[in-house]
């Protein structure tokens, strides 16, 4: 898990270096693509199938259009906005699943863990500061990826059981392809990238599909409980990226921010740990 969040945080990095000469369009055209390929490589040398009727289902559809929306989102964002306060606005991505599961799905969340939601939506709110002389707009583009990003995890929950990882990497790639080309159709200016862009989509790619293979082995080899809060190291991995490449000083009220989410997820994630052996046994589900 750590190895997929620190994988992740250096996709951002490269990705964001790309933005200075790429459009965000093009970016996500030519990153889908090479995460496609990727993918069908992957599925080919596991024997897996990629291509099944399950496919065509709305489960499928639904989660491909949460997938190219907070793509797209939180790609303009870190191309806009601070990578360090990008990726502090995304940790609260695990909040958003855990209400939603027990809104949507019906599971039980205790009263302390909405209280904890609510102080970790608090802690985004810290870091957007909605307010005359300190609001950054284009912070908002993190919320809604972060919200599309939550979404997509949600509809993963359900999906079919026949569909394989690598089919499911296949399609949250392969559908940036046309949001990419759609979003460089209405916003223009295509360029031919310079070799450190190229350098720089290619790493991006690479490390892209490393941190979905990643992630995919630690929740299927270790106890979800025990591997999801680790998914917070992505907050240190893309707050040191932040100050060591691109020179970024996130002032008090982002490191505030930061640190109530990230309290509020590790409260929410290890107190499901400690109750999680007690629900087994009665049959209950939690969240």
């Amino acid at each position: 898990m750590v190895a997929a969040m620190a994988a992740f945080a250096l996709e951002d990095m490269f990705l964001k270096s790309a933005a200075w000469e790429v459009p965000v369009g093009q970016i996500l055209m030519l990153f889908g693509t090479g995460g496609t390929l990727g993918f069908l490589i992957l599925a080919r040398i596991r024997g897996e199938r990629v291509f099944t009727r399950a496919l065509l289902s709305r489960g499928i559809a639904l989660r491909a259009a949460l997938e190219s929306t907070a793509r797209l989102c939180y790609t303009l964002a870190i191309a806009l906005t601070p990578l360090s306060s990008a990726s502090a606005i995304l940790q609260a991505t695990p909040l958003v699943v855990v209400a939603g599961a027990a809104l949507l799905l019906g599971e039980r969340v205790a009263w302390s863990r909405w209280l904890a939601i609510l102080a970790g939506f608090g802690g985004v709110l810290m870091i957007l500061r909605p307010g005359p002389g300190s609001f950054e707009a284009a912070s908002l583009f993190a919320v809604f990826g972060m919200l599309g990003f939550a979404g997509r995890d949600l509809t993963t929950r359900v999906m079919p059981r026949g569909l394989s990882n690598a089919t499911l990497g296949f399609c949250g790639f392969v559908v940036l392809i046309p949001t990419g080309a759609l979003f460089l159709a209405a916003t223009g200016g295509a360029v031919w990238p310079s070799a450190s862009s190229w350098a720089a989509l290619a790493a991006g790619t690479l490390f892209g599909i490393v941190a979905y293979a990643a992630l995919t082995a630690a929740m299927r080899t270790g106890e979800v409980s025990v591997v999801t809060p680790f998914r917070y190291s992505r907050l240190l991995f893309g707050v040191t990226l932040g100050v060591l490449v691109f020179g970024e000083r996130p002032d008090t009220a982002t490191l505030l921010g930061s640190a109530v989410i990230l309290g509020s997820g590790l409260f929410i994630m290890l107190g499901r740990r400690k109750t999680a052996p007690v629900q087994r046994a009665s049959g209950g589900r939690s969240a």
